[in-house]
């Protein structure tokens, strides 16, 4: 299950995480959104070990998805050393693709 991130521990799960992490900008209402969430919460099963996964909810946190430019959902952004280091926008992706993505940082 891919960890629920918020404006309070966004810091220490994602800036300050010893591996890279892949965060889901979503929200309830977005389709395509609750489309991909089983893969991204099987992702986050099956990559435990190598990275970190986690959901925004955007109408929770829109000052993070302000800070990170987040203009359509979902987005993908992978973080390596507190950076944002890829990013994929919408739904057509593939579980593999995100995992090589992941697995590159």
């Amino acid at each position: 299950m891919a960890l629920v991130l918020n404006e309070e521990n966004f810091e220490s799960e994602v800036i300050n995480a010893d591996k890279p992490v892949l965060v889901d900008f979503w929200a309830e209402w977005c389709g395509p959104c609750k489309m991909i969430s089983p893969m991204i919460d099987e992702l986050a099963t099956e990559m435990a070990d190598s990275a970190k996964v986690g959901k925004v909810e955007i109408d929770g946190a829109q000052a993070l998805a302000v800070k990170y430019g987040v203009r359509s959902i979902p987005c993908l952004l992978f973080f390596k050393d507190g950076e944002v280091k890829d990013q994929i926008v919408g739904a057509n992706v593939s579980k593999e693709q995100l995992k090589e993505k992941l697995s590159a940082l």
